[in-house]
């Protein structure tokens, strides 16, 4: 039962409980200023009172005391609740389901490396992470692994900060071992959620094209926009960006430092403020890898060696970009006015980019090379294999439906994928699940989008 589906049927029962006992005592009081009956002896009359007084009050006492002990009993309940502690992982044991060994331990011993399967991927906007999530997915599913997953939506209520019990079907105890959609990172609500041992990931943008992808696709649905005059609203915003924006504005967070504020931080501070340097040792000290979007292959390397994952597990194809046509090319002069107001996502960016290519020097520049290489090949190979003309298309020339991307409110610029028609039956199934969309994906796994199917179906109807 949800939480808040028990506090109102506790609430119904307090009510109730402290309505018969006003009315009960409202009752009393009308029969003690009744006069005595004259027909008694004045001092039977007395007893009789005194005793009927005695009683109701008894009555009264222990309906008010069972009420008082009901609503702090609710109390209790309601803000410590028993929590019990996550198992250690709940991944399949060797030979269960699959044919290689899913423990998260990086040596099963000396010679064989078993994959880590207990995952905290930490899904920032606009930055490659839709690409990243199916990658995840096909992972998650080869290994017959539990997704903690939102309930309702496709992402755990963002932006609020993410609370355990955004869950779907969550019970304390119980055992996950991915999470990975869109949230506001709050570290102590996800430990409950996953095993101690978990390994967290994130992935960072270049904080300048960040901004321009965010501000194109979350436009429509920050109103501090709309009143910006010109045909190019960025340039025009970006020329004096105080003028229009406001910290408390609807979805403002879009439109400044995006990936500090999707790590939980306060993504106004000014970036010599003591507290982004603070935020950043956290956010380093918690996340075992920090990927590039501009090196994106090379992140996923560095994954592969860090998790003890197969090639196979890193094919890829691009999701949820953007048609070429719709790109605003910043200028130098853009570019460091976008950086400038992203000041502190800059900081951030930084400071995680220097340690990123210390890992890369630690793998080895010749030895990533010749990986990189083997991965492209693979991918090239899949393109050819799935895809339809070897290219993306245009939303309004996908042919199926069901591989339809969700486009932002307004326009159709997201671009998709056809897939070949007469694919090979051993490839069938890894084309289709490579080729399909997020939400099409979430809802093939089950999880339940009912809020996010229904805003679909209202944009259709106003044709957004």
């Amino acid at each position: 039962m949800q939480w808040w589906q028990l506090m109102v049927r506790r609430a119904t029962v307090a009510s109730f409980l402290i309505s018969v006992t006003l009315l009960y005592c409202l009752s009393t009081l009308q029969i003690n200023f009744s006069p005595p009956d004259s027909s008694l002896p004045s001092s039977k009359n007395s007893m009789q009172w005194w005793q009927l007084m005695v009683r109701r009050a008894t009555v009264a006492f222990f309906l008010i005391s069972v009420t008082l002990l009901y609503c702090l009993s609710t109390l209790q309940i309601n803000f410590s609740p028993p929590e019990l502690p996550v198992p250690h992982s709940c991944a399949p044991q060797p030979g269960e389901h699959s044919t290689q060994s899913t423990i998260n331990g990086s040596q099963q011993d000396s010679n064989i490396c078993a994959p880590k399967v207990d995952i905290m991927f930490m899904k920032t906007h606009k930055t490659a992470s839709s690409t990243f999530l199916n990658i995840l997915f096909r992972f998650g599913e080869k290994h017959k692994l539990k997704f903690a997953f939102p309930n309702s939506r496709n992402d755990f209520f963002y932006p609020s900060p993410f609370q355990h019990t955004h869950v779907q079907g969550y019970k304390s105890g119980m055992c996950f071992n991915i999470l990975c959609n869109h949230m506001r990172f709050n570290a102590p609500e996800v430990a409950k959620v996953l095993p101690r041992d978990t390994f967290y990931i994130t992935i960072l943008r270049d904080p300048a094209e960040l901004f321009e992808s965010s501000f194109h696709y979350f436009g429509h649905v920050v109103p501090l926009t709309w009143r910006i005059p010109g045909k190019d609203k960025m340039a025009e915003f970006l020329r004096d960006p105080n003028l229009y924006f406001s910290p408390d504005g609807f979805n403002a967070f879009y439109l400044k430092n995006l990936l500090f504020f999707d790590f939980g931080q306060d993504n106004t501070l000014d970036p010599d403020d003591p507290r982004v340097e603070e935020g950043i040792r956290l956010i380093d000290e918690r996340f075992h890898l920090v990927m590039i979007m501009e090196h994106f292959e090379e992140s996923l390397i560095l994954l592969k060696d860090s998790l003890c994952w197969e090639m196979d597990d890193l094919l890829f194809f691009k999701l949820n970009s953007r048609e070429e046509s719709t790109v605003s090319k910043l200028s130098p002069e853009l570019r460091a006015k976008a950086l400038q107001w992203n000041s502190v996502d800059w900081k951030l960016y930084k400071h995680f980019n220097l340690t990123f290519w210390e890992k890369v020097e630690a793998y080895g520049r010749e030895r990533m090379a010749k990986d990189i290489a083997e991965l492209r090949r693979r991918n090239a190979e899949m393109v050819e294999i799935c895809i339809e003309g070897g290219h993306s298309v245009a939303a309004g020339s996908i042919h199926e439906e069901a591989m339809q991307p969700w486009q932002p409110i307004g326009e159709k610029s997201i671009v998709g994928y056809n897939m070949n028609k007469n694919v090979d039956k051993a490839y069938q199934e890894l084309c289709q699940k490579m080729l399909t969309p997020e939400i099409q994906y979430l809802t093939d796994l089950g999880v339940n989008l009912w809020l996010t199917k229904l805003w679909g179906h209202v944009r259709n109807i106003i044709n957004w």
